[in-house]
């Protein structure tokens, strides 16, 4: 597998990467309290997965109403940026880029993670369902509950959650990040904005797509003003069937997801990002992304594309074959294969997942994995 094209290189906006294999984002739950700070344990945990071409952050909350979960960083403080700075630092002493996933959650949250316990935040008074948001008890205990009924946000509010999101760009260029991507999957704020299920506004920011589509296309264009395009990339997550299984939340369904998520594609390709990067549904028996939506993808979008969910060898090379991505995020299995590149390119064999450590705690089962005795 040496010659295959997955452990090539390619070139990304203006950065050039070792190979096509990513470290997609993804959520541990470790970050230092009381502040939510990125920290030295998490420094290790990426520069042990250095082997990636690229590597982007878990989520990253842009602001204090921006979490729907216990201990997860935020980029919105000095202190949060400085711990960023631990990482990047780590990251980059393997000479290797790595990009800041920046995120909102907007109603996907709960009063006890909110500021003053006020209610989240979101494009309508309509509460999330099929999904649980988890909440502190204790230092390092917590509980999952469903989330809190949200609050309409209203204009004003939206035009300062766009320069948030411009802000913490800033943030992550002084933190030393090379670039950003915009968290706009998984039925977050910006997912909620498009979303027919979650955005029954009547202003410029709801109604048709294109309204739906305002508020991403105002905050990809305040973000890029400050990164320059070619050094971000936005993701969503396109389902193309039900999410019934209490335990998926991958985002919401639309009643025609091709045809939202291609108009979707259309204004990051307007833009000139570098990359749209495609969450696809990962558990069992999941729906697959129709070919014909990954072709137009294709058309549509000059820059890199970038897809995970539930990637082995073979489908990568499927997918890669036919020119659908140019990169494969691999999720879970680089959880517990820190030298995951390696181990795929001489099929050695995996160290298996412990689902156990995957949210919070220490260093167990986040950087204690072993890397293949060569």
């Amino acid at each position: 597998m040496s010659s295959s094209s997955l452990f090539g290189p390619v070139r990304l906006g203006d950065l050039s990467l070792e190979n096509r294999i990513f470290l997609p984002p993804l959520t541990r739950c470790r970050s230092a309290q009381p502040g939510d700070i990125p920290n030295a344990l998490m420094a290790e945990y990426y520069a042990q997965r250095t082997q990636a071409g690229l590597l982007i952050t878990e989520g990253t909350q842009i602001e204090p109403r921006g979490q729907g979960y216990a201990w997860t960083p935020g980029i919105y403080s000095p202190e949060q940026v400085a711990g960023w700075k631990l990482v990047t630092d780590a990251v980059h002493t393997k000479r290797r880029p790595i990009f800041a996933q920046l995120w909102h959650v907007g109603r996907v949250s709960h009063r006890a993670l909110q500021p003053g316990h006020e209610a989240p935040i979101a494009p309508s008074a309509v509460a999330a369902t099929g999904v649980n948001v988890f909440i502190p008890t204790g230092p390092g205990t917590g509980k999952l509950v469903p989330p809190d009924m949200p609050r309409a946000l209203s204009i004003p509010e939206i035009h300062a959650l766009v320069e948030m999101y411009a802000q913490a760009a800033r943030n992550a260029l002084s933190a030393g990040f090379d670039g950003v991507e915009i968290h706009a999957a998984n039925g977050y704020l910006i997912n909620q904005f498009l979303s027919e299920r979650a955005n029954f506004r009547t202003d410029a920011y709801g109604g048709s797509l294109s309204n739906r589509l305002r508020f991403l296309r105002e905050v990809v264009e305040a973000v890029s003003a400050v990164v320059t395009p070619d050094r971000m990339g936005v993701r969503f997550s396109p389902l193309f069937g039900t999410t019934t299984q209490e335990r998926v939340y991958l985002g919401l369904l639309e009643d025609d997801p091709a045809e939202t998520y291609t108009q979707a594609v259309r204004v990051l390709a307007e833009a000139g990002i570098a990359y749209v990067s495609l969450a696809e549904a990962d558990w069992d028996n999941a729906p697959e992304m129709p070919d014909a939506f990954r072709a137009s993808v294709r058309d549509i979008f000059g820059g890199r594309i970038l897809c995970a969910g539930r990637y082995d060898l073979h489908k990568a090379q499927h997918v890669l074959g036919h020119g659908w991505a140019d990169m494969i995020g691999f999720g879970r299995k680089f959880i517990a294969n820190p030298d995951l590149p390696a181990r795929l390119e001489h099929s050695w064999p995996l160290n298996p997942l412990d689902p156990a450590t995957m949210y919070g705690g220490s260093a167990h089962g986040y950087t204690d994995y072993p890397f293949h005795n060569q």
